[in-house]
Order: structure tokens, then sequence, then C-alpha cells
């Protein structure tokens, strides 16, 4: 996800938003030590949805802006760049920018240029969230239902730009201070509470956060034993390594059929084909949208 300023959580990893960035948050604070969660039983691995199919997935370089960027820079960049795949702010009441060319006409253009498309919701943050960008926040008492709720917002934005079950939508939760465990609890409630909606209209559930935070309260919950649990990741580690491998705290054993994407830089202006855009830079393995 990327909001028009983020700083760096997991070093991008969306800890604190630096203005001008996408997502809006890259890791400048080492990861916190975090006691081990006791496992009485094999934690389920999550899954995708459904086996997917060539057109659902996307292996590569991908950017995210906080705008969707004019089509003739789609077409500019569609030969001259490295990338494949491009975000989409599809839906949220708490999106920054203009996404005034956000059309289903876009989406098809942007489709039939090959571009995957990697739709991102902004919608309420953790309770303890410090983003005075984003007030809007989870109840604890109502995180469930209230993760159902925009659930059922996000797939009606993707029915709505012409993209059909199957695809993702990547729920975006900016960084946020950890050690707090009702926070933690209601990120964990809202997302199951997403993931169920979005998996009942057909939609696959994809999550977008900080390493250092909301992933590690995921890894957590999985860990616990706690389900269900979105299709996939996009976690924020501003690094500058383009893989989806070899992370710390990311197990090699959790979302590891092509249900990753990593966004290791952040907010930097990029030159292709004469024109600029100001984005950040992910690595694709995992889910990316269809049409119908």
């Amino acid at each position: 996800m990327r909001l028009p300023s983020l700083a760096a959580l997991p070093a991008a990893a969306l800890l604190v938003m630096l203005p001008g960035t996408a997502h809006g948050t890259a890791p400048v604070a080492p990861e916190r030590a975090r006691r081990p969660v006791p496992v009485t039983q094999p934690a389920p691995v999550p899954r995708p949805l459904a086996a997917p199919l060539p057109e659902y997935r996307f292996t590569g370089a991908g950017f995210d802006a906080c705008s969707a960027p004019p089509l003739e820079a789609l077409s500019a960049w569609r030969t001259a760049s490295p990338y494949g795949a491009v975000n989409i702010y599809s839906s949220g009441g708490q999106r920054h920018c203009s996404q005034d060319r956000l059309t289903p006409e876009w989406v098809a253009e942007a489709r039939s240029m090959g571009w995957k498309l990697v739709p991102t919701h902004v919608g309420l943050q953790a309770p303890c969230a410090d983003r005075p960008d984003k007030p809007l926040r989870i109840d604890p008492a109502r995180a469930e239902a209230q993760g159902e709720e925009e659930a059922q917002e996000a797939a009606q934005a993707l029915r709505t730009l012409g993209l059909g079950p199957g695809s993702p939508v990547y729920l975006d939760m900016e960084g946020y201070p950890v050690g707090d465990a009702v926070c933690s609890r209601a990120v964990v409630d809202f997302t199951a509470g997403w993931t169920t909606a979005l998996h009942e209209a057909g939609y696959r559930s994809g999550f977008y956060s900080s390493m250092n935070s909301g992933i590690a309260d995921l890894v957590a919950a999985v860990r616990a034993g706690r389900s269900p649990v979105p299709d996939a990741i996009w976690y924020a580690r501003w690094d500058g390594r383009p893989t989806t491998t070899g992370q710390a705290g990311l197990p090699d054993d959790l979302w590891t059929g092509h249900q990753r994407i990593h966004q290791y830089r952040g907010s930097a202006d990029e030159t292709y084909g004469g024109v600029t855009l100001n984005v950040d830079r992910d690595q694709l393995d995992g889910p990316v949208a269809g049409g119908y």
C-alpha cells in the first residue's frame, strides 16, 4: 500500500510514514524482540483461496504510486521500465491522493498493455496507530465485524472496476507501535473478518503492513492457531533487497506458495521513456488481479 507520504516500517516496513512516500512507512528502527507464542499443535499454513491460475499471479518487479498514473505514463513505462505490476488504491475511506483516473476504462486499458494490477484498500487503522492523516481507527470491541464491512466495500469496488472473482485485494494497515496487546488483537480480529468476508465474496484476501508491526502480529497469530488468515501478505521493509525470501521475522514455512510481495524501497522519483513518477519499489511473487 502507499499513502502520499510514508515513512518506514519494515524499513518501508511502515513504521512512521515519511512525507512523499508511497505507502508511507519505512523501517528505520531495529526489530524488537517478541516473546515466542507457545504452540500446542501444528499451526496452520496459509494457503490461497484456490489454486491460482497463471493470470492471477505475478513474479517480478512492480511499483506503487499514490494515484493511478496517467495511461500515457503507463504506456511509456511498459516498454522502458523493468516493472510489470502496479498497485491501485481501489477502495477505502482513508485513501490519499486523487483517484480520478481510476475507472473501469483505465483498468481495462492498463491490463491490455500487459500491466498486472495489485488492488489495495485503505480503511480503518490500528487502534494505537499514531496517524493524524488517517484518524479513523478500529474499535477493538467490533474489530471482526468492521473487517467484514470493509471487505464488502472492497469487493464491490473490484466488481465496479471490472476485476473478477479470484482477484486479491490487499488491506493497507500502516505501521503502529508494538507491545499493546489490545491493539494487536484488534488488528488480527479485523483481518480475520476481512478475510472471511472476501472469501465469501469470491475474492482473495491480502494484507499489507510493516514487518515490525502488522506482519509480526499476524505471524504470531498464525503460530497461535488463529484463522482464517490472509491468502497473501505484502510487507514493507525498506532494505533495498528485491527478494521475497530470507526475511528475518517472516518464517520460511508461511505464505510460500506465490503469496508474498516485498516493498523494499520507498518514495523515489524514477524516469522511463521520458516520464517521471514518484514510486515505491516492490518485488512480487504473489496474487494479482484478473478481469471478468
